[in-house]
């Protein structure tokens, strides 16, 4: 039994797609309710809040191997229910930042979180993937209205990787042996920076999207507000503010782990262009 948490998320979703389609089974979905779930035929809708560990031991039973994102709830009591359970192998999503800002707040916790996978008595596999194509999302009601996206650092190229790689790369390594006890750092094909990104998404949509690149000051009022003081921070200074070779870095672990090549941002802009009609 494969246990996928975030089962509703951009990794999840795609993640259970792919282990459908391969035939592997039995599978459980974890969401907050199951009767609004809309997981592949086959896959098992369980409830469960990270947010109050005990509630995923009923989902967690005759369970062998567990998909994690990390930093949803208290992970040390997370990984305590599923050793309880008899998990014995869990594949988490981490982030590149661990090795490349690990002085940063929310890598630090990143870290914290794998130490206490490999400290805790079941298998391990960490992936660390880099910034997200998904991300760009948060500029879908900007250009819904017809406004201008607004950006920092517009011409500060990273590798962003599809979601659908990330679960590519987790079903090989819940599936297939040789995985257990690495950590893979995982990017998309090529750099892309955030104007690119935006002329990616116009021409998915088949229009032009004015776009505009701001200070951080003016970014991190924005971000500050939402997300605290130290993430708006954590985030500006990884997209541009302070990156490294080690950030910067295109990495060909997708094709290598899968057979495979990367997909890069346009198909990700293709495949969604709907989020931002």
């Amino acid at each position: 039994m494969i246990l996928v948490t975030g089962a509703t998320g951009n990794i999840g979703g795609a993640l259970l797609e792919e282990l459908r389609a391969r035939g592997v089974g039995p599978l459980r979905g974890l969401t907050r309710d199951a009767a609004r779930a809309a997981f592949p035929d086959g896959v098992e809708a369980v409830e469960g809040d990270f947010a109050e560990p005990a509630s995923l031991r009923p989902a967690m039973a005759g369970v062998r191997s567990l998909f994690l994102v990390s930093r949803l709830g208290p992970d040390t009591d997370i990984l305590d229910v599923a050793r309880q359970a008899g998990v014995e192998h869990v594949v988490l999503v981490s982030s590149i930042t661990a090795q490349t800002h690990p002085r940063l707040g929310p890598a630090g916790e990143n870290l914290a979180v794998e130490q206490s996978l490999k400290e805790c008595g079941m298998a391990w596999t960490i992936l660390r993937p880099t910034q997200f194509a998904s991300n760009a999302l948060m500029w879908a009601a900007s250009i819904r209205d017809h406004e201008t996206v607004r950006a920092p650092y517009a011409d500060t190229a990273l590798p962003t990787i599809h979601p659908a790689d990330i679960a590519a790369v987790a079903r090989v390594a819940l599936t297939e042996p040789g995985h257990r006890g690495h950590t893979y750092a995982l990017t998309g094909p090529e750099p892309v920076t955030a104007r690119q990104q935006v002329e990616a998404i116009a021409a998915a949509l088949g229009r032009e999207v004015p776009f505009a690149e701001i200070s951080r000051q003016e970014a991190y009022a924005r971000m500050a507000s939402v997300f605290g003081a130290e993430a708006a921070d954590a985030v500006l200074d990884v997209t541009g503010g302070d990156v490294n070779d080690e950030l910067l870095m295109v990495r060909d672990t997708v094709s290598q782990i899968t057979g495979a090549p990367a997909r890069p941002f346009r198909r990700w802009a293709s495949e969604n262009a709907d989020a931002f009609r």
